[in-house]
């Protein structure tokens, strides 16, 4: 029968548009089909360190014999609904793969290739020994054509500059990741695509760490912030922070306390306020250490970090006083956050400025049953993963909490919101700045 069926009916697929950025809707349909055809339509990609991931979603033809994913429900597989990206933030490590693992590209000059296809009926598993009725390829870039990555290594820095195509100059960001170290480049390389000259740091275990055993200082992310200051494609007085993770603590800090850099506004993703204020980036660390005891685990042996914050302490030698802050501040909370206290910080954190009389310059995101790595669109959910931290280099599993859907509208919503944000602040002058409410 399916012989025949593939006989009479030349089933196609349409994917618009077969290359665009990461964070660009994609229009999947399915086409030419009998009506009422019970199909699975399958994503597949090959991760840049060899790890397969997929996805699936389970459609029956209309009348007319197609399917579009932007309109039509899935009956089930890695989602169900309408999500018009749901092939992309529902793809999971295939059976079988090593466990811990989370989807990072490594190398942002190359695509992320996927291949879309169709099988006969509702299948669940071992689609690669099954014979697809048509399959596309597409690429998901975080670069666009012009965009230019330049490896930093001046004045001791670990670096990479994205410049966006065009003369320029830009506005900046300085783009710090969290305590697993290492270069992490796909955030910046993404934002240069959309107008910004970003720099991605590595901060935790930079060549000049490797080489010496020593943790930098806040010094070395001034460096980092002056080389993009300098760079003569770079608007100097119009340069962001943004932080996720253990960056959101580096970020408070130099937007309130560094009397060298002055940033035109700060955004904090799933992060805290709560630090010793005089204490160097080492000895944060160790202040989180000395809390270690406060860490749980769940029934299935990950870890929950997000103790060690816990309760926010009410001494102010303790926490970055935001009641000083003077430049516009985006919060970007997930309200399921197992890593960080990053809604009980916000909110904290929102007392303080009313306090102050500086909430004005507050801006809050917070979102339901959405965990802690709140990445760039479409980007698949992760609810635990392998996770090593840069100083310990100790491996566990840890919780970052979420839940997939939820989640993954979060980072869609988040991100737009981000980069309207850093237009706005970056892009207009000062007087705009009081413009900024606070929401929730």
């Amino acid at each position: 029968m399916l012989r025949m069926d593939r006989q009479k009916f030349c089933v196609s697929l349409t994917v618009k548009p077969s290359r665009g950025l990461i964070d660009e809707k994609l229009v999947v349909i399915v086409q030419n089909c009998p009506p009422g055809f019970q199909m699975t339509i399958y994503a597949h990609h090959k991760s840049d360190d060899g790890h397969s991931y997929e996805a699936f979603a389970h459609y029956s033809a209309s009348t007319s014999g197609s399917v579009n994913v932007s309109e039509d429900t899935s009956l089930g597989g890695t989602y169900s609904g309408v999500h018009q990206m749901g092939l992309f933030w529902s793809l999971r490590p295939v059976p079988g793969s090593k466990p811990g693992l989370r989807l990072r590209k490594s190398n942002v000059l190359t695509p992320m290739e996927v291949t879309i296809s169709v099988y006969a009926g509702y299948q669940t598993e071992g689609f690669v020994d099954l014979i697809p009725l048509v399959s596309v390829e597409v690429e998901r870039w975080y670069i666009t054509p012009g965009v230019r990555r330049i490896p930093v290594t001046e004045d001791g820095l670990t670096g990479t500059l994205f410049l966006p195509s065009g003369p320029g100059p830009f506005p900046g960001v300085l783009d710090l990741w969290g305590g697993g170290g290492k270069l992490v480049e796909y955030r910046a390389a993404l934002l240069a695509s959309h107008g910004f000259a970003a720099i991605a740091l590595d901060y935790m275990m930079p060549k000049i760490t490797m080489e010496t055993g020593k943790m930098v200082g806040i010094d070395y992310l001034e460096t980092a912030y002056s080389f993009l200051q300098k760079h003569p494609q770079v608007l100097s007085s119009r340069i962001a922070i943004l932080g996720l993770s253990f960056g959101t603590s580096m970020t408070l800090k130099i937007a309130v306390y560094s009397k060298v850099l002055k940033p035109r506004c700060a955004v904090c993703i799933s992060g805290s306020h709560v630090q010793p204020v005089d204490g160097s980036i080492q000895e944060i660390l160790e202040y989180f250490q000395q809390n270690e005891h406060k860490t749980r685990f769940n029934e299935e042996n990950q870890v929950i970090f997000r103790d060690l914050l816990l309760p926010i302490p009410t001494d102010p030698k303790l926490k970055v006083d935001v009641g000083q802050l003077q430049i516009p501040l985006l919060l970007v909370v997930g309200e399921d956050d197992q890593n960080w206290p990053a809604e009980e910080s916000a909110m904290d954190m929102k007392e303080m400025m009313e306090r102050a009389g500086n909430s004005h310059l507050l801006t809050i995101l917070s979102y339901p049953n959405t965990g802690h790595l709140i990445e760039p669109p479409y980007t698949p959910h992760f609810r635990s993963t392998a996770f090593k931290t840069a100083i310990t280099q100790q491996k566990t599993f840890a919780l970052w909490g979420g839940e997939m859907v939820a989640h993954s509208w979060a980072q869609e919503d988040s991100w737009r919101k981000v980069l309207d944000f850093l237009r706005q602040n970056l892009y207009v002058n000062t007087a705009s700045f009081s413009n900024h409410g606070n929401s929730k």
